[in-house]
């Protein structure tokens, strides 16, 4: 619509340049004509810009050849330049340039245009017309680039997020897991064995019964605690307080706990104990309480050892168990072989698909929790014959 308004527009215009001119005009009815052809292409000047050109040039031509006293200012070839020089290809620009310069000198030798500025002005005019259409097309093309670059900045973005609300599902999902995986495992323990002593001995069995509603606070607290911290700071009128994490420094209460399921639990720290840094510190402890947790659910152990390594740049810990143990698996730099004849497994997916396949998922979480920290992982059977697990963290 806009490029046929230009055309009737500058039909318009060219008619009535002419009119008062009419009576001094050579062939009058053929010069309103070619003026008007000289317009109207220009609506289809987007689509066929170099059929368009010579649509408006050659009328043009034509209107010189017939030697008309008037001649109108070349608007309509001089906006189809400018569209070719916009909208065309390089090869294409430059034929049409020459076509147009031999053009322009031609008209200038036909009798009328004896003055030599005649040449100077036409060749002005399409200069004019020809780099205004350059500066339209390099603009152009920039506004593209800046929208494509907004647009893959976009999409990254969006990316980042998404894997960035993966990772904190993976997180989240990590910490509901050791939380209640650890507290129900020792209420399950404690409530099969008040099932045992009732009802011969029913002093014992109250104690069990105490024992598992101490659990079910502590999990409570434990979730609200984790609850806290996924609530927003505006929530609850931006009062929300949250408790530390835990630290592999306060590992009593889950010593005591899994003492009380009736597993005797050895606790020792070699070297000096330093500050870590608050992902590796819960990682750590979340490492002791899960692998304690596996400890009571499916080793059937009477024993454990808990040990705490700190060296330069490094703290190791390890659980390790007098019982029979899950199925071996290995993982990490320092991977053991899961049997004889067996290969080592690499990495791991091999633990997290191995625990996916038992219904569980305490193997998988102290993997990616050790991947998140860029350490070690060996989980495998002990010399002890029991099972073992061990993590080897980087601290700063």
């Amino acid at each position: 619509m806009q490029d046929l308004a230009l055309a009737v527009a500058l039909a318009l215009y060219n008619v009535g340049s002419l009119i008062p001119e009419a009576r001094q005009l050579q062939l009058p009815y053929a010069a309103f004509a070619l003026v008007v052809l000289q317009a109207l292409p220009l609506t289809w000047r987007r689509r066929w810009p170099v059929l368009v050109f010579f649509a408006v040039g050659i009328p043009r031509s034509i209107y010189d050849q017939l030697g008309i006293n008037f001649a109108p200012v070349p608007l309509g070839p001089a906006i189809a330049y400018y569209t070719i020089m916009d909208r065309s290809s390089t090869r294409v620009r430059v034929v049409i340039s020459a076509v147009l310069l031999f053009g322009i000198v031609r008209s200038q030798l036909l009798p009328g245009h004896s003055e030599p500025y005649d040449f100077f002005v036409a060749a002005l005019q399409f200069a004019v017309a020809g780099t205004l259409g350059i500066l339209s097309r390099t603009r152009r093309a920039y506004v593209q680039e800046v929208e494509a670059r907004a647009a893959h900045a976009d999409a990254e973005r969006a990316r980042q997020v998404a894997l960035a609300a993966a990772e904190e599902r993976a997180r989240i999902a990590r910490e509901l897991h050791d939380v209640v995986a650890h507290h129900v495992s020792l209420m399950a323990v404690q409530s099969e064995a008040a099932a045992a002593l009732l009802p011969d001995r029913p002093a014992e069995a109250g104690k069990s019964v105490q024992i598992i509603g101490q659990t079910a606070r502590e999990a409570l607290t434990e979730l609200r605690r984790l609850l806290g911290v996924l609530r927003g700071p505006a929530d609850v009128d931006g009062r929300a307080t949250t408790s530390p994490s835990p630290s592999i420094n306060e590992l009593d209460d889950v010593l005591g706990q899994v003492r009380q399921a009736g597993i005797a639990v050895d606790l020792r720290v070699v070297g000096n104990p330093s500050k870590l840094a608050p992902g590796v510190d819960l990682a750590a402890y979340r490492i002791v309480q899960e692998a304690l947790t596996n400890t009571v659910k499916h080793s059937g152990a009477g024993e454990a050892a808990v040990t705490v390594s700190y060296e330069p740049g490094y703290v190791t810990v390890s659980v390790t168990d007098t019982g029979n143990g899950p199925v071996t698996l290995a993982v990490g730099r320092k991977a053991r072989r899961t049997g004889p004849g067996q290969p080592d497994a690499p990495n791991g997916r091999a633990v997290r698909a191995a625990a996916a396949g038992a219904g569980g998922f305490g193997l998988a979480g102290i993997a990616e929790r050790v991947a998140s920290c860029g350490g070690s992982l060996t989980v495998g059977p002990s010399d002890a014959g029991g099972f073992a697990v061990t993590a080897r963290l980087p601290t700063p």
